[in-house]
């Protein structure tokens, strides 16, 4: 295994200059690429920020368990193409563990099965490599908070290639179809309300209007669905959703 660049360990942890730990409410982000310019580039965007700190780098997904292990992040950037273990193994692998950090997958694509496969496995979202910084630093906060990084026309983008998919796959019996079906025939009837708005792509700001609610009672069904389907966040939701032919 290749050295992951960094820091210390655990116990002594230095940011990756070597200066000294910052606040402990400083989101700790761990950066994982195959490419050094790659990894440096973000360490400089996030680095000098107050609530952002870089607590290590690693060049492949074969490094992400010890990584982690050893700086604790929030947060991990993940590549998906690595050359040993691929960002997607990786990220299954950690989303698995029990209170596993938030995972953004770092893409040169807007829209494949790749991405889908990373949010079927529970990422939180997804960055463009030549997202501006300004719009990274923005997405790890939200995923630092609990938030999908997915701005709804993007979701509508997934979503399109998943139900485009479907249609050409093959004919008969489905097996993730019928999961889907069987999981949301257990909601009531709110909560598939708000679940097939989640498909549709929608904030929750339009789901409370659409459903004569308020934004907090959206959110409260959100974190609901989460709870009841087993799932990490409102992508996976929609994905579910269009799964079940519903949207």
């Amino acid at each position: 295994m290749a050295a992951v660049a960094g820091v210390s360990g655990p116990s002594g942890v230095s940011g990756p200059s070597g200066g000294p730990e910052p606040a402990a409410a400083a989101v700790r982000v761990l950066i994982v690429d195959d490419d050094a310019l790659v990894r440096a580039g973000l360490s400089m965007i996030l680095g000098g920020l107050p609530d952002l700190t870089v607590v290590g780098e690693a060049a492949d997904g074969s490094e992400v368990p010890a990584a982690v292990a050893a700086y604790a992040p929030d947060v991990v950037l993940m590549d998906i193409r690595m050359p040993r273990v691929d960002g997607l193994s990786a990220t299954e692998a950690l989303r698995a563990q029990p209170h596993p950090p938030e995972v953004l997958v770092l893409t040169t694509f807007d829209a494949d099965e790749q991405v889908l496969r990373a949010l079927r496995a529970g990422a939180a979202g997804f960055l463009l490599k030549d997202t501006p910084p300004a719009q990274i630093v923005h997405a790890v906060r939200r995923v630092a908070a609990g938030e999908a990084t997915l701005s709804p026309t993007v979701t509508r983008t997934l979503i399109d290639h998943v139900t485009a998919a479907a249609v050409s796959g093959p004919v008969g019996r489905d097996p993730r179809r019928e999961r889907a079906l069987r999981l949301l025939a257990d909601l009531s009837e709110r909560e598939r309300q708000v679940a097939v708005a989640l498909g549709q792509g929608r904030t929750n700001a339009e789901i409370a209007g659409e459903l004569f609610m308020s934004v907090a009672t959206v959110k409260a069904y959100v974190s609901r669905l989460l709870t009841r389907l087993d799932l990490n966040n409102r992508v996976q939701v929609a994905l579910l959703v269009h799964d079940a032919g519903l949207v």
